[in-house]
């Protein structure tokens, strides 16, 4: 079975044909780096991350891009605010390094490249300058917009209709505007106060004059608008015409619709072949969002719950379904995950114990790895199917349960069969934590060793001996052990 893929261009499931048989080129609509990152933007990196696995699990070679939107109006909104920083740039990185700890701390695969909007201000002027040139855009006061009526087949993407559509961008763009859906290619000058203010939390005293950075440009001294920087970091980095471009289903209209015209106006190229729109993670009937203040951040829910039982929360749900974040939710999901664990540790425990033999065969537990290695990639095939991948892994947990439970002498060929299963479909396609060794020991043990170490650390800077002290830090990193030191003294977790 080959691989199909729901087409949001299309609205219908199709084969998944790259442009290349040997390479994917596949783009992720990144975040804007305005805030802690949290379980919904999660949602979005971890059904990406599988597919990416999952692609170069079936051979292709995967180009992954995604980009860090580091120059937005919410990121200056947040200037002077706790120890973020003093100018957007210095926002921007601060929330740019906690999303990377994030990402590090989800086991999710490194893209080829991270772009910033900050970094690509020149491809995007060269960008906007081809759509003028070509009578899609026009200068307005300074500002550049995109012409919608220009572009014969805007509103494809999310299948509407020009006349049907409502005003696009902020209130006062609107008399600069031939169309009121025409969008914002290039905006003069920096964010307004009150663009600032409507994202300034309440109790911080407010920014007077216009913030965040400026470029010079044909037009004015400005900023690129929203929508346009994703084209050009990824016709950078990919080309003009790419695979598969992922992002949230909230961003069908306008981002993506927008992509879409200013890509293809400007290249007369098919900007991407198949667009995979990842559904929202819900709490309380509402989406989670960094607005709404009801998100949970990624960094409080892997120190609360760990990186394998977030994972597989996330894949008991296909990615182009919503998804309900709570308690039982998140129980089951542990419940899951230990049962895997425990199956897997079992396999790895009786494999490598004496009564393990090379004459003595289970054929049903044999069977059952074959049966679930086929489960799984039919359903992984079958528009990337989490859900009924993971039922698969299941049914190899009660295999090797029932084989290690009822045998006296092991089937050494077929545990070993269900141990490379586990790591390669649970392990490399899945990200999860089978890492080819039983538990050995109590955790709790393991962490008095670790505070042992940082107390003694922390004697060896009050002594002034700081080589000492980061040597220490350095050897515990080796380890695994992940060290953050703060004004509350030193905390650590295992990576």
């Amino acid at each position: 079975m080959t691989l199909s893929v729901t087409n949001t261009l299309t609205g219908e499931r199709e084969e998944f044909e790259p442009r290349d048989d040997d390479d994917v080129l596949l783009y992720v609509c990144g975040l804007t780096v305005s805030d802690d990152a949290h379980l919904g933007h999660a949602r979005l990196w971890m059904h990406a991350d599988v597919m990416h696995r999952w692609l170069e699990h079936e051979g292709y070679d995967v180009h992954h891009v995604e980009n860090f939107t580091d120059v937005n109006e919410k990121i200056a909104a947040r200037v002077g605010e706790d120890d973020f920083g003093d100018s957007e740039p210095e926002v921007a990185r601060h929330f740019t390094e906690e999303v990377i700890r994030d990402m590090r701390g989800l086991n999710l695969k490194r893209a080829e490249v991270y772009p910033r909007v900050s970094e690509h201000v020149p491809q995007i002027i060269d960008l906007v300058e081809t759509l003028v040139e070509k009578g899609y855009a026009y200068e307005s006061n300074g500002s550049v917009y995109f012409d919608v009526t220009a572009f014969e087949e805007y509103g494809k993407l999310s299948n509407q209709r020009v006349e049907e559509m409502e005003a696009q961008g902020e209130a006062d763009e609107r008399s600069e505007k031939r169309h009121p859906a025409d969008f914002a290619l290039w905006k003069a000058g920096g964010v307004s106060e009150e663009a600032v203010a409507e994202h300034r939390h309440e109790g911080l005293d407010p920014l007077s004059g216009p913030q965040g950075q400026t470029w010079k440009s044909p037009w004015s001294e400005g900023r690129p608008g929203w929508h346009i920087e994703c084209s050009a970091m990824s016709m950078t980095h990919l080309g003009e015409t790419l695979d598969i471009h992922v992002g949230g289903r909230d961003l069908v209209f306008p981002h993506h619709e927008n992509e879409v015209a200013q890509s293809e106006a400007a290249t007369g190229q098919t900007f991407a072949r198949y667009w995979l729109h990842v559904g929202l993670l819900q709490t309380e009937e509402d989406k989670m969002s960094s607005s709404l203040g009801n998100f949970f951040t990624v960094e409080d829910a892997l120190e609360e719950f760990g990186v394998d039982v977030i994972r597989t929360f996330y894949l008991s749900t296909g990615y182009n379904s919503e998804q309900t974040f709570d308690d039982a939710a998140m129980n089951e999901a542990e419940e899951r995950w230990n049962r895997l664990e425990r199956a897997y540790d079992a396999a790895v425990t009786a494999a490598d114990g004496p009564d393990a033999y090379a004459t003595v065969e289970d054929g049903d537990l044999r069977d059952a790895v074959a049966s679930v290695r086929g489960s799984f990639r039919e359903a992984m095939n079958d528009d990337f199917n989490v859900r009924e991948a993971m039922a698969a892994l299941i049914e190899l947990a009660r295999a090797v349960n029932t084989h290690v439970g009822d045998a006296e002498e092991y089937d050494y060929r077929g545990l070993r069969e269900a141990i490379e299963a586990f790591e390669d479909l649970g392990g490399d396609v899945f990200g999860l934590g089978f890492d080819g060794a039983a538990e050995g020991g109590d955790v709790s043990v393991a962490e008095d060793l670790v505070e042992l170490l940082l107390n003694v650390r922390e004697a060896e800077r009050e002594a002034g001996n700081y080589d000492r002290a980061d040597e220490l830090r350095d050897e515990l990193e080796a380890l695994g052990i992940e060290v953050h030191d703060s004004e509350d003294g030193p905390s650590f977790r295992f990576e």
